[in-house]
């Protein structure tokens, strides 16, 4: 009987301890982009700097996805009008990611007839749409600005 005792008091310390655990979640967003218009751009990366304060705040971990797409991609261009944010918030929080579509570079350039440079901060999928599917499957909550 006491060793009866003991694992059932292990396994409700275990359980209790994944509990407190789930409770300091790892919460997840992704950021959809699909406009070129730099007001819109700024107004995705204040969100998810307000989601980041916001769970920093609470002990809580983030993670964030910013995919741009279409007119979107402009973000990631050489000559983005937010280049310098997106390389300062790479550095205040190295675990953002930036996704472009490699669906829509393609086709840029193609139209242009020759390759467009995309910022260092930027990591390739081969479909936005396909990857914020992805995130959704992942358990990543939406928000597109």
């Amino acid at each position: 009987m006491k060793l009866f005792v003991k694992v059932m008091l292990a396994a409700a310390i275990g359980l209790y301890a994944s509990l407190v655990q789930a409770s300091a979640a790892d919460h997840k967003l992704a950021v959809h982009v699909d406009q070129s218009d730099p007001a819109a751009m700024n107004l995705a990366l204040n969100n998810l700097e307000n989601v980041e304060a916001y769970y920093a705040e609470k002990g809580d971990s983030v993670t964030i996805e910013v995919v741009a797409y279409g007119p979107g991609l402009k973000m990631y261009t050489a000559d983005s009008p937010v280049r310098d944010r997106i390389s300062a918030l790479s550095l205040e929080h190295p675990s953002l990611v930036f996704s472009a579509c490699g669906n829509t570079l393609a086709a840029m350039e193609k139209k242009a007839g020759t390759k467009i440079a995309l910022i260092a901060e930027t990591s390739m999928v081969p479909s936005g749409v396909v990857r914020l599917m992805e995130l959704q499957e992942q358990g990543y909550s939406y928000v597109k600005p």
